[in-house]
């Protein structure tokens, strides 16, 4: 097409069009007008995506031996078992080392959580959809994946499943603007909603304004009805800062997530949900403090000193 004045006027167009869908399909949600439209993108332009991460492929079939992780019962020694084999495949390239090291985070955190998961590589972020916080991941219907599904690292919560194709999917973040998820907070059990910030800490709000809390206290997802779009024990992050209370119904707390959410590669999709809540068993281990060696000096009066002052 030659630039002509007709054509940059077409161009100018159709951008208005794309910029007024994408207000009328984050203003939609779920009931977006649009949702057909997006569904059917992801069915072309999935397998596109997919073929570009064809240069993973050794961390591909590592992924690929994780998606079936055995019964509910077995899953545990299953993950094992197949952990033992993915060190086998991955050998010894440095950046498979690396993505070895993430599966064998996320495989501790689905057996200790008892979390049926279906694991997944990040085969694109920022996904043409809207302005949010995206990334697309190489799994889709065909592999049992459903919208409102958890995802989740070796970390912790990565987001939920909001859009899928028959071979990728879409994962909102956990730290987009128009993300929430409810949180308990360890030990005093305070529940609360955390909601995203983009690249600042997650806002929460505690339902009780006279809750106790304090910088470095921890929360997990606190899980919804039917396990979905959030299954309960997922770390969710640390607290970071505390406003004063001021006597008001809620109490605001800022979080620092657990999720590096400009780092994501290998994640996985919660396909089924633990028997019972795993509460705080999922969280990782506390540092212990290093303990601070004490100097006791002992003063001995010296033989030279004068009788009268040893006296004194």
């Amino acid at each position: 097409m030659r630039d002509t004045k007709e054509s940059r006027l077409l161009l100018v167009l159709l951008i208005a069009i794309a910029f007024a869908l994408i207000t009328v399909d984050i203003r939609g949600g779920r009931n977006s007008p649009v949702d057909g439209a997006r569904h059917a993108a992801a069915a072309v332009f999935g397998p596109i995506e997919n073929g570009l991460s064809s240069a993973v492929e050794p961390v591909g079939n590592a992924v690929s031996a994780v998606r079936d992780s055995g019964s509910r019962h077995n899953r545990l020694a299953a993950l094992e078992k197949e952990n033992a084999a993915l060190k086998a495949k991955l050998g010894s390239d440095d950046r498979n080392r690396s993505r070895l090291k993430q599966l064998d985070k996320m495989l501790k955190v689905a057996g200790e959580g008892q979390y049926g998961i279906k694991g997944a590589q990040v085969i694109a972020i920022g996904s043409a959809q809207g302005f949010s916080w995206t990334v697309t991941i190489d799994v889709g219907a065909n592999d049992g994946i459903k919208r409102d599904m958890t995802v989740l690292n070796g970390d912790g919560l990565v987001g939920r499943v909001t859009t899928v194709g028959p071979d990728t999917s879409t994962v909102l973040l956990a730290n987009d603007p128009d993300f929430t998820v409810g949180t308990r907070l360890e030990g005093s059990d305070e529940l609360g909603f955390a909601s995203g910030q983009g690249d600042r800490p997650l806002r929460v709000e505690l339902l009780n304004g006279k809750a106790e809390v304090k910088k470095g206290d921890r929360l997990v997802t606190f899980g919804s009805q039917s396990d979905k779009p959030f299954v309960p024990g997922v770390p969710v992050g640390v607290v970071s800062r505390v406003d004063p209370s001021g006597g008001g119904l809620t109490r605001t707390l800022y979080v620092t997530p657990y999720v590096g959410f400009t780092k994501l590669d290998i994640v996985g999709v919660v396909v089924q949900a633990p028997k019972k809540d795993p509460r705080d068993t999922v969280l990782p281990a506390q540092p212990k403090p290093i303990p601070r060696p004490t100097v006791t000096v002992t003063v001995t009066p010296s033989a030279d000193a004068p009788a009268d002052s040893q006296q004194q």
